[in-house]
This record gives C-alpha cells, sequence and structure tokens, in this order.
C-alpha cells in the first residue's frame, strides 16, 4: 500500500508531500489542474519513462519519492535483491535532472530503473484514461486474458517451445537449400570453441583478474602511502597521535575550571581512540601486503591472452564465457544437423512438444475466457447495459510464439443484438463502461495493493457515474484504490479526498493538492456539480451525493 509520496520541482509542482490511507481515494480538480501529474510521479518513482520535460521551470531536477508498506512478497523481493531495511520499511525515489539524466534508489541504495519496475509490478497496478483504446488491439485482448488467469508462465512456455521449433525447422531448410555452407558454418563454430576452449575463462574471471593486476600494479604506491600514513599517526618525530593526546590531558587538567569542555575532551578521546584502531589496520595492511613481480608477470599475461581473444571475438572481456556457451550451443545443434534423418526427427520431436503446451493453454484460456466473459456481462447490467452480454472468442490459427488461438472480445451492446467485436462498438460511452467493468474485474484478480484508475471513467455519466462509485469502493474494501475523475458521482464515494488547483505567484504557475476535510468535500462536489456558481442547492445536492 502507498502510503506517502514527495515531489520536488516536478513540471509545476513546487514541492508536495501526501499521506495516503487504505480504501478508496479520489483526486479532483479544475481542467487542466494536473490531476494527472500525481499518477505521472508516481508513474516516475516505479520507473517508468522521464525526461528533462518533467523538471519545473527553473529547477535544477525534479525529485520524486514514495514510500510503500511492505507484505512477505515485497521482503522476499528486497531480500533476494539486497535492498532489505532493517526497519521494514520500503522507499523508492527517483530523480531527473534538467539534463535528462535519471538516478534511482530503493531504501537508500542505488539502483536501476529496470529494477525500479520491478518491484513497481508487485506494487501498483495503474488503469490510464486511455486504457479502453488499448483494449481495442489483438494483442492487448490477449495479454489481458492470460494475465486474468494467471497464465503468463504457460505462455512464456509456448513462446520458448516455438523458437525452440521454428529454430530447428530453420536449421532443416538451410540444410536442404545449402549443405556446404552448412558444413561451412561448422568449420568455422568448430575452429572458434576450440580457441574459446583453449583460453578456459571462468564466469567472473575478468572482473576479478583486472582488480588483482590493479593492486599488484600498483602495490609500491600502496606499501609507500599506507607506511606513510602509519609514520604520520605514530612514528614520526612529533606523531599525530601524541599530539592529539598531549592536547587531551591539557584541557583534562582544565575541566574543573569549565565543564563546558568535556564534550570536547569527549571527542577527542573518541579521535584518539580511532586513530589508534587505525595504526592497527594499517599495520595489519602492511604486514599482508608485498611486492610480487612474478606474479604480476603472470596476471598481465593473463590479462593481454583475455583482451586480445575478445578483440579477435568483437566481444567485451566479460562476455567471453557466454560467447563460448552461445557458440558451443550453435556447434552442437549444426552437428545435429549434419544428419537430416536426425535433425527431422529432432524438429518434429519439438513440434510435439511446442503443440503439447500450446493445446494446454487453449484449454486453459477457454475456461478463463467463459469466467471472465460471464463476470464482464454481470458488470454491464449495472452499467446501464441491461441485457447486453460481453465474451471471448477464441479463434484457431496458425501455431505462433504466443499459442494456437487469436483472442476477441466479443459485445453485444443490449438483448437481442448479436455479439460485435469490441473494435467495431459504434458509442464511446459503451466502450468506456465495458472497458471500465473489465478493468475492476481483472484488477480484482491480481495481487497488487494498490490501484490505480486514471480518469477511466470519462465518457460515463448520470446514474452509471453512482454505479461506477459503488463499483470502485468495493474494490476498495480489498485494497487499496486510488482515482482520478472529474464525476462527483465518484467522488463522493470515495473514503479519502484530495482535490489539485493551480495558483500563480509572480508569473509562474504552479499545482496543490491538499486532502479535504468533511466541510471542503461539499464544496468540492458542489463545484463538480454545479461549476463556478455554488449555490445553496447544489451544496444540498453534495450533501446528499456523500450520505449515500
Amino acid at each position: 500500500m502507498l502510503r506517502t509520496l514527495a515531489i520536488r520541482d516536478f513540471v509545476i509542482v513546487d514541492t508536495l508531500e501526501l499521506e495516503f490511507s487504505s480504501g478508496f481515494s479520489v483526486l479532483t480538480g479544475e481542467t487542466g489542474a494536473g490531476k494527472s501529474i500525481l499518477i505521472d510521479a508516481l508513474t516516475l518513482a516505479l520507473g517508468g519513462r522521464g525526461d528533462a520535460s518533467m523538471v519545473r521551470e527553473s529547477a535544477a531536477k525534479a525529485d520524486v519519492s514514495a514510500e510503500f508498506a511492505i507484505n512477505t512478497n515485497l521482503a522476499d523481493w528486497l531480500e533476494a535483491n539486497d535492498f532489505s531495511d532493517p526497519d521494514q520499511q520500503l522507499i523508492l525515489r527517483r530523480t531527473i535532472d534538467n539534463a535528462g539524466r535519471s538516478k534511482a534508489w530503493i531504501n537508500g541504495i542505488t539502483a536501476t530503473a529496470s529494477q525500479l519496475r520491478e518491484i513497481g509490478d508487485l506494487l501498483v497496478d495503474i488503469h490510464g484514461q486511455h486504457a479502453h483504446q488499448s483494449l481495442l488491439k489483438t494483442e492487448a485482448q490477449r495479454s489481458l486474458l492470460d494475465m486474468q488467469g494467471g497464465l503468463e508462465e504457460q505462455v512464456r512456455e509456448v513462446g520458448l517451445r516455438y523458437k525452440a521449433w521454428r529454430n530447428l525447422s530453420k536449421q532443416r531448410e538451410e540444410f536442404e537449400t545449402n549443405a556446404k555452407n552448412v558444413l561451412q558454418e561448422r568449420e568455422r563454430l568448430e575452429w572458434q570453441v576450440g580457441e574459446l576452449d583453449k583460453l578456459q575463462i571462468k564466469p567472473g574471471e575478468w572482473e576479478d583478474i583486472t582488480q588483482e593486476h590493479s593492486r599488484l600494479a600498483h602495490a609500491a604506491s600502496l606499501l609507500e602511502g599506507a607506511q606513510e600514513a602509519s609514520t604520520l599517526i605514530s612514528e614520526s618525530d612529533h606523531p599525530v597521535l601524541s599530539q592529539l593526546t598531549a592536547v587531551q590531558h591539557k584541557l583534562q587538567k582544565l575541566l574543573d575550571y569549565d565543564a563546558a569542555l568535556k564534550p570536547v575532551i569527549e571527542a577527542l578521546d573518541s579521535a584518539c581512540i580511532n586513530l589508534q584502531e587505525t595504526t592497527y589496520a594499517l599495520n595489519d595492511y602492511l604486514s599482508r601486503t608485498e611486492l610480487d613481480p612474478a606474479r604480476l608477470r603472470k596476471v598481465e599475461s593473463r590479462v593481454e591472452a583475455i583482451h586480445t581473444t575478445a578483440r579477435r571475438f568483437h566481444v567485451a572481456p566479460e562476455k567471453l564465457h557466454e560467447e563460448f556457451a552461445i557458440l558451443s550451443a550453435q556447434l552442437q545443434q549444426l552437428s545435429n544437423a549434419s544428419d537430416m534423418d536426425a535433425l527431422k526427427a529432432q524438429e518434429e520431436k519439438s513440434r510435439l512438444s511446442y503443440l503439447q503446451v500450446a493445446q494446454k493453454l487453449s484449454k486453459a484460456r477457454t475456461k478463463v475466457a467463459k469466467e471472465l466473459g460471464s463476470a464482464v456481462t454481470a458488470a454491464m447490467q449495472d452499467l446501464s447495459m441491461g441485457g447486453g452480454s460481453f465474451s471471448i472468442a477464441l479463434h484457431a490459427s496458425e501455431p505462433a510464439t504466443y499459442g494456437l488461438e487469436q483472442i476477441e472480445f466479443l459485445v453485444a451492446g443490449h438483448a437481442g443484438v448479436q455479439a460485435r467485436p469490441l473494435a467495431k462498438v459504434a458509442s464511446g460511452g459503451e466502450l468506456a463502461r465495458i472497458s471500465l467493468a473489465i478493468s475492476v474485474i481483472t484488477s480484482g484478480a491480481t495481487a497488487t495493493p494498490t490501484l490505480i484508475f486514471d480518469e477511466v471513467d470519462s465518457g460515463i455519466g448520470g446514474g452509471v457515474a453512482e454505479v461506477v462509485g459503488r463499483l470502485l469502493k468495493r474494490l476498495g474494501q480489498d485494497r487499496q484504490v486510488l482515482c482520478v475523475t472529474h464525476l462527483p458521482q465518484v467522488a463522493s464515494q470515495a473514503n479519502q479526498h484530495f482535490q489539485v488547483s493551480k495558483a500563480s505567484h509572480k508569473g509562474k504557475t504552479t499545482s496543490q493538492i491538499e486532502a479535504l476535510d468533511n466541510k471542503q468535500r461539499v464544496e468540492e462536489i458542489a463545484r463538480m456539480l454545479g461549476g463556478i456558481e455554488i449555490t445553496a442547492t447544489t451544496r444540498k445536492h453534495a450533501r446528499e451525493l456523500l450520505a449515500s
């Protein structure tokens, strides 16, 4: 669950810190006030793409921090990736400077944007205001169905087996059309694998040996520097430690005259202890470090051999072991390809292996499609689409990396009408309502603790908006839900209400967000109902909405 979000110099936000609670929260405000800026800032903290345009004008950098509550899945991920915190907290931070350079941290430890995205998938699920547009695409429909059924791992396995099958098919075709080239390729691979095999490079060896080379090459300087430091501290004519001790003793005698010197004496005492420990550490270092010309020559020879081979193979030295594995695998496959009958048998075995997992995926998709169709159909009845229905068709297709079928969402707006592809639904309002129903239902099937809906209720109004509000509030009973909305019927259902506004000062426009109390909520709901002119009638209507 998202606890706090701190933003500084982001787009038109100067500085802002918000605290969030569980349940259903909404953000409202005038058009153009910057309601979606909050979502954009959170997206950045979760590893989203950022650029210099996000930095507030005249500022050096934008800075976004988000704190989340930790559950078991998050704790396991943090421990596995060395980001654990003894206080059991999770803080994500991201900065972007005005040159577009980005930095990221997880619990104060430097991280990559990809790591932020990885943990972000466990934290937040964002449904954008144009989500219904992506649902018109076949790929998005297939992805949503697979996510709803938890079939991602099966899809990945189908893709891997399809690629393995197609690679073998390609090898067989190439062998049939150009056996001579296959033989030449195998000879080339044999030479390359042989060269790398003679090198016998191990994973991580390049990093280890370059570090050792640096240490050995600078051993004399290291010894000289350590000895000089040790001498200055404790062995020179006027060692620092002795001088510091003398100062301590002198001030100790003056302590009886002024007790205010006690913190100074204690600090000097600590400094003397630290210097003494530093002397012990330097002496230990000097006893363990020595010049080793023979080992240096051996390491230099190894570094040169690895570097020369890497240059010959046009790869980075640290990638040589990986290159050896790739070329060995290619050689093995090509060696098997020398026997046409064996290659055909291997290709057929791979095809059957693919069909086995693909057919299992098809069966699982059929079950999930029926369940999701029924759930969305039920939701449509509450969204002013009585008698309407939603179904998911699985059309058989040629084997592909995603399986044996194309997915198509079908919709009938009301009873007695033939279901048509979602992409051909004429009414934008119907499309928005169906999209929202799908979003709420599929979100309920995920374990993500925080769900964000960014104006997904556009195109909806009247009584339908009230139903949408109740849907989101019900969803908020099980997890944290944040919604950017322009509908008073939705906003009135929230447990927590934030208002976004713009202000101008000395020619600069900034966006501000504040949590509303009950009285302020009445005013904001009234504004949403009646526009600029707020009347007693709109206030009364606002109170009725909040009380319902």
